[in-house]
């Protein structure tokens, strides 16, 4: 019976004893089996026979990891066959349905522009155009279509690719405004090449970019689709077309007047039609006036200027005038752009070339002033006629001299009486009611103020009488002083320099108060003797007037107080007027409420109140003329100068009855008619 080869599986078992059999790791979980016992009943072994072996767990004789390597193998495949069948039915749909499928793919066709690797703005620039077909079919009407950035521009000569069927699309002058321009170039063959170029004048800012798109659009025979390829050239800018400079202080004074100028240059080889001029305004600045005007309907914090057309190097300017505001240290920025528009209409700037910033600063004056009237900085008020004493100190604020120094101070809204005013060092100019002091008024004081230097200059002058003001509405004397001198700039230029200072004088109303006493035209009607008689009581009429000037006068009161020997009797006329008696003190208030101005003037009837009184003499007062009352005071308050205004009638009212209490000179008020002194002394 030949010998039997052992099967696969034999042999692999063997072989995974013998590894285990010769590793360290499995080798210790072979362990000496037991002997068997002979057993010496022959077996009954038949032609086909197999000896079962103990099985050895898997563990013990080779790694699991064999498994797991297995199974992951398994998978890639796997993988592979479906990633092979998506590739394969990716292509299929490619060239089935896809682009693949098309005759001349716009993949193939090559777009390549070659210029300078920077742009000066407003220069001729000549852009190099290459098209390549590398499909193996021609393609045909194919044109070229270039998109220009804003502000670009061209001779219309300028092309050097031009057939029949070209065109621009931009607004036509001397030059070009281009938009884009489309360019025939027929059919080109598959491998053909077609090249050529273009010459603009491309506009933008320096450091900034911009780009040209490139496309190119054609059909291909038995197609009615248009197909397009497509590339973008990027400009770079070295320079600008405008260049926009400031010539100005770099330092101002809060509140003061300040002009700058604006300078807008043409670098461009071309002309530049329709340039415009934007200037955004800082926080703080009041623009007051400029030259040439700026555009209608321009905005609070920016305005617009068209300029027109520039002419290669052509220079225009824009002069600048206003006040800024602000605390003294801060920077404010006015940002200046210059550019141009596509149309007359437009209201702003559309292709922006040129920029530029103008920082200033605010500082204190370079000649500090400080105004004071009567001794006080603030808001001085003075009754007509008074004498008002004005001084204005100076120094100079700066590192460096200030020479020619001149300090005016003008006197203007309720005119005064040039003739009062008297002034130390100066010089008063009467056609401008200016008074002035320079280097010939001061003896040289003023050709040269050293830094740091001060002083002060005095003028006074009365204020106008109540006459004056008798048809003047909330008067007053506004005091403006500036000053001017020169220094030498940072470059070394002489510099004028301006400073101002301000006060007003508020001239307060010529409120009056007047009171008398009446017998024969007494309104209430008279009894008792005249002259009194001791001890018999005899009847009067008090009557106050107030008169009024210029301003309005609130909250006004009159109070007044009878003697014990003086009694109230209990009318008053008009009746409609407030009238308060205490009569425990003797002490009566009216309140006469707000007081117009002209009240009493210009034929306008005073504010007055008449009251009734008894006088019942003691026989200690025969031979005098006693008071019917005193203390007859008005008090009220100035709307116009915020001021509280006293004014007392004096003397007090006697049985004099020819004897009139004013608080100033009054012609309003006469006697009573039909007395005389003989009815004033007290009789027995």
């Amino acid at each position: 019976m030949p010998e039997q080869e052992p099967s696969e599986h034999e042999r692999e078992k063997v072989e995974r004893l013998r590894r285990a059999m010769y590793s360290r790791k499995l080798s210790e979980n072979l362990k000496p089996r037991d002997r068997r016992v002979l057993d010496l009943t022959p077996e009954i072994v038949g032609d086909d026979w197999k000896k079962e072996e103990p099985q050895t767990p898997g563990l013990t004789v080779a790694p699991r990891l064999i498994g797991v390597a297995r199974s992951l193998l398994w998978w890639i495949l796997i993988g592979s066959v479906l990633f092979f069948i998506a590739a394969i039915g990716i292509f299929a749909y490619y060239f089935a349905f896809g682009q693949g499928s098309l005759s001349a793919n716009p993949r193939n066709i090559d777009i390549s522009v070659q210029g300078p690797p920077q742009v000066a703005g407003g220069e001729p620039t000549a852009l190099q155009i290459a098209v390549v077909n590398r499909n193996r079919v021609p393609i045909e009407l194919a044109e070229l279509v270039i998109t220009y950035p804003e502000g670009t521009r061209a001779l219309a000569d300028q092309s050097d690719v031009k057939t029949s069927c070209s065109s621009i699309e931009g607004e036509a002058g001397g030059a070009y405004d281009l938009r884009r321009q489309r360019i025939c170039l027929g059919t080109i063959e598959s491998g053909g090449r077609k090249q050529g170029k273009i010459s603009a004048l491309f506009a933008g800012t320096t450091g900034s970019h911009a780009d040209v798109k490139v496309e190119l659009e054609y059909h291909v025979q038995g197609s009615s689709a248009v197909f397009v390829a497509s590339t973008n050239y990027t400009l770079a800018f070295s320079s600008s077309p405008l260049a926009v400079s400031i010539d100005g202080n770099s330092q101002t004074v809060s509140g003061q007047p300040l002009q700058f100028t604006i300078n807008v240059a043409s670098n461009a080889n071309a002309s530049m039609k329709d340039v415009l001029l934007s200037i955004d305004y800082p926080f703080g600045f009041k623009f007051t006036s400029a030259t040439p005007s700026p555009r209608p309907g321009g905005g609070a914090s920016e305005q617009l200027w068209a300029l027109g057309d520039l002419a290669p190097g052509q220079k225009k300017s824009v002069s600048i005038q206003g006040v800024l505001t602000g605390e003294q240290g801060d920077n404010r920025v006015f940002r200046l752009s210059a550019g141009t528009r596509t149309s007359e209409n437009a209201t702003r700037i559309e292709t922006k070339l040129a920029d530029n910033t103008y920082t200033l600063q605010i500082s204190q004056p370079f000649l500090g002033l400080a105004v004071m009237v009567n001794g006080s900085d603030k808001s001085a008020v003075v009754a007509p006629g008074d004498n008002v004493a004005v001084s204005i100190a100076y120094q100079n604020n700066l590192p460096v001299e200030i020479t020619d120094a001149v300090i005016v101070a003008r006197l203007t809204g309720t005119g005064i009486d040039g003739s009062t005013v008297h002034v130390i060092d100066g010089f008063y100019r009467s056609s401008d009611d200016a008074v002035l002091w320079d280097k010939t008024t001061t003896s040289g004081k003023f050709a040269s103020l050293a830094p740091g230097a001060r002083g002060v200059v005095t003028f006074n002058f009365s204020a106008p009488e109540s006459d004056a003001l008798k048809s003047a509405s909330d008067p007053s004397i506004d005091i403006s002083v500036n000053a001017a001198g020169k220094r030498l700039s940072e470059a070394g230029v002489p510099q004028n320099l301006q400073s101002a200072s301000r006060q007003q004088v508020k001239l307060a109303t010529d409120l009056q108060i007047s009171s008398q006493a009446l017998y024969y035209a007494n309104p209430f009607g008279s009894s008792g003797p005249i002259p009194p008689k001791a001890g018999v009581e005899t009847t009067y009429a008090l009557v106050f007037t107030v008169t009024n000037t210029t301003n309005k006068i609130k909250h006004a009161k009159v109070t007044a107080t009878l003697p014990n020997y003086v009694r109230w009797i209990g009318s008053h006329a008009p009746s409609t007027e407030k009238l308060a008696f205490n009569q425990f003190d003797g002490t009566f208030t009216w309140d006469v409420g707000d007081i117009a101005p002209n009240v009493g003037l210009n034929s306008t009837p005073p504010r007055q109140i008449a009251i009734s009184i008894g006088l019942t003499p003691s026989v200690s007062q025969i031979g005098s003329q006693p008071v019917l009352v005193r203390e007859v005071t008005l008090r009220g308050e100035d709307e116009a100068t915020s001021a509280s205004i006293t004014k007392t009638a004096a003397p007090d009212v006697t049985t004099n009855l020819t004897q009139v209490g004013k608080s100033s000179s009054n012609s309003v008020v006469g006697t009573d008619p039909g007395f005389s002194l003989g009815g004033a002394t007290i009789v027995k």
